[in-house]
């Protein structure tokens, strides 16, 4: 079939790459040893969604660290993460493919993650898939983070695409909820959320492990 999407745009981290566990556990490292948490994995996981600072005000508090010092610890823990994970870098099963198959097809093709500049450059420049992507934004790049759609809303606008003719490929429940306020159809990729827990979202048009599937084949047939 021939696709209705005219693009196709990438949350980053348990999307393209299955590493939430490795984030998971940097940051339990950081709230429990580094700054005295006694937080459970589930607890951290629960939390881990938009800009490193809002995590940290999320699980302290707005007055325990300054707007520095969370950049710093931000910073701190994924240079943590990049190190654990490094060794296990590696795109979804069928991602490789599908990109380069969308690329040739001349399908744009963006990022919109609310992860920092830093840990996109680690994905991208060690993974060499740089080239795919017409248009980047981080969470350098926007004032409100998911759930709130100006992730992607920014990422259409840069592309030149209408809203509703771009497809997200999502990981969590914020995410999928951030392409649904932006008018945007959103398939998950269940690295890290159970397929039950996206149920009644009306923009979530398919689950899937990975990027292998006649599903996938389709969008790009």
């Amino acid at each position: 079939m021939t696709t209705t999407y005219k693009a196709f745009i990438f949350d980053l981290n348990g999307t393209m790459i299955n590493d939430m566990e490795y984030h998971t556990r940097a940051w339990r490292h950081l709230l429990n040893n580094e700054l005295g948490g006694n937080f459970t994995w589930d607890q951290v996981k629960q939390q881990m969604y938009g800009k490193n600072p809002e995590v940290l005000v999320r699980m302290f508090g707005p007055d325990r660290f300054t707007m520095d010092e969370m950049v710093s610890l931000s910073l701190e823990k994924e240079k943590r993460y990049q190190q654990e994970y490094f060794n296990e870098l590696a795109l979804l099963p069928g991602l490789h493919h599908f990109l380069e198959a969308a690329y040739q097809k001349g399908i744009p093709m963006a990022i919109g993650s609310a992860a920092i500049p830093f840990n996109i450059n680690f994905v991208l420049d060690n993974l060499n898939i740089r080239h795919y992507f017409k248009a980047i934004v981080s969470a350098d790049d926007v004032v409100l983070s998911k759930p709130h759609p100006e992730t992607y809303t920014k990422v259409a606008t840069a592309l030149g695409i209408p809203a509703n003719e771009c497809l997200v490929f999502e990981d969590v429940p914020k995410g999928a909820e951030a392409a649904l306020n932006a008018d945007m159809d959103c398939v998950v990729l269940t690295t890290t959320h159970l397929a039950e827990e996206f149920e009644g979202m009306p923009n979530v048009k398919h689950t899937a492990p990975d990027f292998t599937g006649e599903f996938f084949n389709k969008l790009i047939d």
